[in-house]
């Protein structure tokens, strides 16, 4: 352990204590007074999301919604993401935007991680595809500054490749991907859950796919700001909210119909789209034991992408903050 700063030796044996804990028995909401309601962000257009809209409709005990939007929603950033406006006490968003945002916003704090996808390239046999090694040159549909884009770029590593060995398309709107595929656009898909579902739908027999199994996976978060967890009325709430999500994992271990129905009523697919998918996502409700590691590997990548230097070990690690999952484990 001699040369680990003393704060990440801490963080790294409290994510341990909390792995052991989550094994314990959980009541679906906190005891005391009923919180207030919280303003709930987050990209209501991923399956990833489904724990949160069962959480916010069902095992919140102050009531609230979740309003489309993300990370940038903590600090009021709206005209350039595209979500909707107003200020959030807690967002989700991929581990990819928690850095990137971060960089300018460092008080950014991960609490949870709620989802864990579990990507795949898919590809087209008769453009000559094989292997990783066969998408040299190939156009791939992904969305190169997102967890896709730092997916595609951990797949080609195994191959030897570069990102810039292929040729990122970014397709608009994502719906579309598939059908961009089906007609000779693209050769491949590096993408979120459903659409690498549709894209190997559409492809059919003639469909290979890669899996990231082992190289990566997103890491979907629950984050908040350090100010807000600092004020002690917010806090309690943010922490009734993450027992809330405990609740809501262990009724879509029951039954996922009812989550799954809430991904089709806000994302706008269709319900075979979503359990077709399903099995690409996991429900850790927890804090990963690699998550440090991963950050520091992908702020890597993202300061090379954005032509600056990378931050340290110790500074990446005060973006993670396990006293909530502490405390909401402990009630």
């Amino acid at each position: 352990m001699r040369g680990i700063p003393a704060r990440i030796r801490r963080a790294n044996g409290l994510i341990a204590m909390l792995a052991l804990a989550a094994c314990a028995p959980r009541e679906a909401v906190p005891p005391g007074p009923t919180p207030a309601p919280l303003a709930v962000y987050g990209s209501t257009a991923t399956m990833e999301i489904a724990p949160v809209l069962l959480a916010a409709r069902d095992f919140y005990p102050g009531g609230t919604s979740v309003t489309d939007g993300g990370i940038p929603n903590l600090f009021g950033i709206t005209a350039s993401y595209g979500g909707e406006p107003g200020v959030a006490d807690v967002a989700t968003h991929a581990e990819t935007q928690a850095l990137r945002y971060s960089v300018e916003h460092p008080g950014i704090r991960i609490i949870l991680t709620v989802t864990e996808g579990h990507y795949r390239i898919v590809a087209r046999r008769s453009a000559g595809i094989a292997s990783l090694a066969d998408l040299k040159g190939k156009r791939i549909a992904t969305l190169a500054n997102t967890s896709a884009g730092y997916f595609l770029a951990r797949m080609l590593e195994q191959a030897g490749l570069r990102f810039s060995d292929v040729e990122a398309v970014r397709i608009s709107p994502l719906a579309d991907i598939a059908g961009a595929l089906d007609r000779g656009e693209v050769d491949a898909v590096a993408i979120w859950e459903p659409h690498s579902a549709d894209a190997a739908a559409v492809l059919g027999d003639d469909m290979i796919a890669f899996s990231g199994s082992g190289i990566y996976r997103e890491l979907f978060n629950l984050n908040t700001t350090e100010e807000n967890l600092a004020d002690p009325v917010k806090r309690r709430r943010i922490v009734a909210f993450v027992r809330s999500l405990f609740a809501a994992k262990d009724a879509i271990v029951r039954n996922p119909g009812d989550a799954q129905a809430l991904v089709v009523d806000r994302a706008g697919f269709v319900h075979d789209q979503v359990a077709g998918a399903w099995s690409h996502l996991t429900f850790p409700m927890s804090l990963p034991d690699d998550l440090l590691d991963t950050l520091v590997r992908e702020e890597a990548w993202l300061a090379e992408q954005d032509g600056r230097a990378a931050r340290s070990r110790e500074e990446l690690a005060r973006l993670i903050d396990p006293t909530v999952l502490a405390e909401a484990l402990a009630q």
